[in-house]
């Protein structure tokens, strides 16, 4: 007979508290600086945001068509693990006609659920526990987080303004040992908007091959550049094989929200890559293949509009910067300003905090990405010239004020 829900014998908990069963690697890592900041924009609706990296434009109407044809067509099922054959064809086609890097679709490339998907596989794909991943900072804040879940120790280097946050050969040398395996790049920069040149790169290829590294070059921001085209890292002479390229259809073509992505690397390497993709998400949402089929095939044109925009609220906000006094080095790449508040006298997490109480205007306490992070502040200009243009006022006032 089965006893009533109150006489049941309940199974006594052998552990202090429920994070006793978590574990140490989940249960101490600290949650996102920039989530966890925003959090506190959500009570007030008299905030300007210059917080997420987030294009302020919405999907392209045709983009958005393709996905609702898909599922009027009934293409709703799984498709090949990798993605399907024809967006994979159009990935490898515009890599090649963009950045002059070729890859066979057939096993050089997977879609991936975002470009994060991608950094997570090669990550886990690569990492023996112990093996040291070097990164640029400041930079993205999920790469070490990543780093250390795949039992990877993540190492910094250091970027300066001064060099406009480019990786230097000398620091990079600085922090090698025989226990170096990957190095991580983002170029263009998330915060900083630093971008690296052929030149820049050719003595980092040498370090890069002499010390047997691999490369996860994240270019999510390829397209968004002012002045020059990307270089990308993988069409470096000798790279491509020691590359894992990943990017996606979020920032160049406003589809954060799809979450697509995609990473291309050697079929050894990717083959790896994709047996732990078909345990974890399976594919990517067949939808979304569909609308990043139809963005690569037909929207340049829309492309190309939103970076020129992004060119015209670049200028505008370096000189809003430098005019209220705060130096701000010019980024060319990206849709984010990164200047420096070290004349304020306040840590990067004080200026914010207060900012956004005092003037209210959201932005990123420079600290949550790395080295060389403190003493500025992350402000994405990818919002209108409207709001770009009240926010630099209330910061001006608030610095006016600070300063006094």
């Amino acid at each position: 007979m089965i006893k009533e829900e109150s006489e049941q014998t309940s199974i006594p908990m052998t552990r202090q508290s429920m994070a006793g069963y978590l574990s140490p690697l989940a249960r101490d890592m600290k949650p996102s600086g920039i989530r966890r900041f925003f959090d506190l924009v959500s009570s007030r609706k008299d905030i300007i945001t210059l917080g997420v990296g987030e294009p302020d434009f919405v999907t392209p109407w045709h983009v958005r068509e393709a996905a609702v044809y898909a599922l009027e067509t009934g293409k709703t099922q799984y498709t090949s693990n990798a993605g399907m054959p024809e967006l994979r064809e159009a990935i490898g086609q515009y890599l090649n006609d963009s950045f002059s890097v070729a890859y066979n679709p057939a096993d050089e490339i997977i879609v991936t659920v975002g470009g994060s998907e991608a950094i997570d596989l090669a990550l886990r794909a690569l990492i023996v526990p112990g093996d040291e991943i070097l990164i640029p900072e400041p930079c993205y804040i999920s790469y070490s987080p990543i780093t250390a879940l795949s039992g990877g120790v993540a190492v910094g280097i250091e970027t300066f303004a001064e060099d406009n946050f480019k990786l230097r050969a000398d620091s990079l040398r600085a922090v090698i040992t025989p226990r170096s395996k990957v190095l991580i790049l983002c170029y263009p920069s998330n915060p900083t908007g630093g971008t690296m040149t052929y030149e820049d790169w050719l003595p980092i290829t040498k370090l890069v091959e002499e010390h047997d590294l691999i490369v996860i070059s994240d270019e999510i921001y390829a397209e968004l550049t002012y002045g020059s085209k990307h270089v990308s890292f993988a069409a470096m002479p000798g790279m491509k094989d020691r590359t894992i390229l990943v990017s996606g259809f979020s920032k160049a073509f406003a589809m954060t929200g799809w979450r697509m992505g995609y990473a291309c690397a050697h079929t050894d390497i990717l083959s790896a890559m994709l047996k732990i993709h078909q345990y974890t998400v399976m594919c990517a949402p067949v939808m979304g293949q569909y609308a990043a089929l139809e963005a690569l095939r037909h929207g340049q044109e829309e492309m190309n509009r939103m970076v020129e925009s992004y060119n015209q609220r670049r200028r505008l906000v370096v000189k809003g910067f430098r005019d209220i006094g705060l130096e701000c080095h010019e980024p060319q790449g990206a849709f984010y300003a990164f200047p420096s508040i070290a004349s304020t006298g306040l840590s990067s997490e004080q200026f914010a905090q207060r900012l956004l109480e005092e003037a209210g205007v959201a932005a990123v306490p420079g600290d949550v990405f790395g080295l060389g992070g403190e003493g500025h502040l992350r402000c994405s200009y990818a919002t209108s010239v409207s709001q770009l243009t009240e926010a630099l006022d209330r910061i001006g006032q608030f610095v006016y004020k600070i300063k006094q």
